[in-house]
């Protein structure tokens, strides 16, 4: 066990032994939820986008408002930390908060982060983004689900337990989870041993739906490159020229279209699928989620959760071209692309790159010139899935929502898992939700469920008197 202090475990007659002990606890939950909803709506209020083109003196704010919510609710050890890059560059700021674990007991950390995904355009949000609004049980503003709901998740616990809590916790803030953590590496080296916990959970994934917990058992990893094509050194008259010689455009079009096979399947040979899920996504509740117009045929085979959880999955997110308006007559000597390929659980992400790297130079249109750039790897994730954390996680959903939890995967990659674990190999990793398929993170009209996340609040309270108890 990690950082024990002098003192005892609870006795078996604690919390938890009571006939009605969840009701209590349940009744503890709801007193404190007004208090939380309006400590959400304080924090949403603060524009903490961690992009460097935004005003980045706001993130001190931001993390300060975390510090003294985590005071507040009893962690005597409260510290708003920074770690130096190798290149010299300071992090955004972090909150790492600390109560020691009782003599025996397991110590847990508790990760969420407080930086926030810009709002996008204000025309397409119902209400500011920044001004949290309650319509029909939803508390909708930029950050009430991503992920400043997990924070409040992991404050209410706190409060709720009080010094019944029986275990050591550490509640680490992030502040640059949304520009893809670039420091986490510098920042768990420098800090590891504020962080060190027996079992971690990270309030950052997505519930099943409204009304059903989810416990998120896999994770895709990432993989992306920018890939540069040339077929002139220079740009020369489309009359004069056109027909022998074709424009990078078009080249850089044919190549990436050897991405996917005609169904839309991934086409890179070699990549590593992962087994199918036991639960499947409903097409027509995936089509709605995703705004997918009638008549678009889905791409891919097997499952839909299949396609999204345990498959590769590979995206064009960015082409350089000359805009429309700006166009001449004139055939364009160069482009680039930027992919970002999705790998399965399983996958290592280096050897990932390298396969999509091999297939893009192997597949270049018209022997034209194909340049291939390295950009970011994230490691996917694999829970097991009847580990003891594991147990007792899925017995506090199930007390507090009152129906077993789905064993979830994620399409998104959460690189900063695989990170802790190669700091932490022996710590059981819990990754739990706050969000829905209807919260929209990262888009307009961002929400979270009110309803499900005093259900959070109370699973996490349950959760952290089980792990007490061993």
């Amino acid at each position: 066990m990690t950082d024990s202090a002098a003192g005892t475990r609870p006795d078996d007659h604690d919390l938890l032994d009571a006939p009605d002990a969840v009701a209590r606890l349940r009744t503890r939950v709801a007193a404190q939820f007004p208090a939380l909803r309006e400590d959400l709506e304080a924090l949403v209020r603060i524009p903490s986008v961690s992009n460097a083109t935004f005003d980045q003196s706001v993130m001190d704010r931001s993390a300060q408002a975390v510090a003294d919510l985590l005071r507040g609710a009893g962690m005597p050890d409260v510290r708003v930390l920074h770690a130096t890059g190798p290149d010299g560059s300071r992090s955004r700021p972090a909150v790492v908060a600390r109560r020691p674990a009782p003599q025996g007991a397991p110590t847990v950390l508790l990760y969420a982060h407080h930086d926030v995904q810009p709002p996008g355009d204000r025309a397409h949000w119902d209400s500011g983004p920044f001004e949290p609004v309650e319509r029909e049980g939803r508390l909708y503003g930029r950050g009430a689900a991503d992920d400043k709901a997990g924070i409040v998740a992991h404050v209410g616990a706190l409060r709720v337990l009080g010094d019944e809590l029986g275990v050591g916790v550490t509640v680490f803030s992030e502040g640059e989870e949304e520009i893809g953590s670039p420091q986490f590496g510098p920042f768990l080296a420098e800090h590891q041993d504020l962080l060190a916990a027996d079992v971690i959970v990270a309030a950052d994934s997505s519930n099943w739906k409204v009304g059903t917990p989810g416990l998120t058992t896999t994770l895709r990893g990432l993989v992306d490159c920018t890939v540069e094509v040339e077929v002139l050194r220079q740009a020369v008259h489309s009359g004069m020229f056109g027909g022998p010689v074709l424009d990078a455009y078009t080249i850089l079009a044919r190549l990436l279209a050897t991405l996917h096979d005609a169904d839309g399947e991934v086409a890179v040979p070699g990549l590593h699928h992962a087994p199918e899920p036991s639960v499947d996504y409903d097409e027509r509740s995936f089509r709605a989620d995703a705004g997918l117009p009638d008549g678009i045929r889905l791409a891919g085979s097997g499952s839909l959760a299949g396609r999204l959880w345990t498959k590769p999955a590979i995206a064009v997110v960015g082409i350089d071209a000359t805009g429309v308006d700006a166009a001449s007559n004139t055939i364009a000597p160069r482009s680039r692309a930027k992919v970002s390929m999705r790998i399965a659980p399983g996958q290592d992400p280096a050897e990932a790159f390298e396969l999509l790297k091999e297939h893009l130079l192997a597949h270049a249109p018209f022997g034209a010139r194909v340049t291939v750039h390295d950009g970011d790897l994230g490691k996917p994730f694999a829970a097991p899935e009847d580990s003891a954390a594991m147990q007792a996680a899925r017995w506090a959903f199930e007390q507090s929502w009152g129906t077993a939890p789905v064993d979830i995967g994620i399409g998104g990659s959460i690189p900063f898992i695989a990170d802790l674990l190669e700091v932490f190999p022996d710590a059981a990793i819990l990754v739990t939700g706050v969000e829905d398929p209807d919260s929209l993170a990262h888009g307009a009209n961002e929400s979270v469920h009110l309803g499900d996340l005093e259900h959070v609040v109370l699973a996490e309270a349950l959760l952290l008197r089980r792990l007490a108890r061993g």
